[in-house]
């Protein structure tokens, strides 16, 4: 049940994200280019997600454990620390240069992008470093 719970999860947020156009490269390009033909649309895209999340949030943490599991896994660590602050960099980096983050990236794959085949080797090699590295 677990599973076909996490499928359904990042099939709507893949149909969210493809939907809200942050699937497409120029689209988020366009968004980080505020010295040249900014594109504020993916602003709307982010306000709206982070209501939804915000009271979704609220909603969720009322009840006494999740409906799938024994207990929430909510982070707690909250230091700011180098590993942190590398992968962030090493992140937005991705981010501006690719236009694609982790999430649309796959539902880019979903939607047939052949420029992906480059780019999910990559993210995969780049998780596979990290993880070496932090242990």
């Amino acid at each position: 049940m677990n599973r076909l719970a996490a499928w359904l999860a990042g099939l709507l947020f893949g149909a969210g994200l493809a939907w809200s156009g942050m699937a497409d490269p120029h689209k988020v390009l366009g968004f980080l280019d505020v010295a040249g033909a900014w594109d504020p649309s993916l602003l709307l895209v982010m306000a709206g997600a982070t209501l939804t999340y915000a009271i979704g949030w609220r909603l969720v943490m009322r009840r006494e454990r999740p409906w799938l599991d024994t207990r929430f896994h909510v982070p707690v660590n909250r230091r700011i620390d180098k590993r942190l602050l590398v992968g962030a960099v090493l992140f937005g980096l991705g981010w501006g240069l690719g236009g694609y983050c982790p999430g649309p990236a796959l539902a880019g794959v979903g939607l047939g992008n052949a420029d992906l085949l480059w780019l999910l080797p990559a993210m995969l090699l780049g998780w596979w470093l990290a993880r070496r590295w932090s242990h």
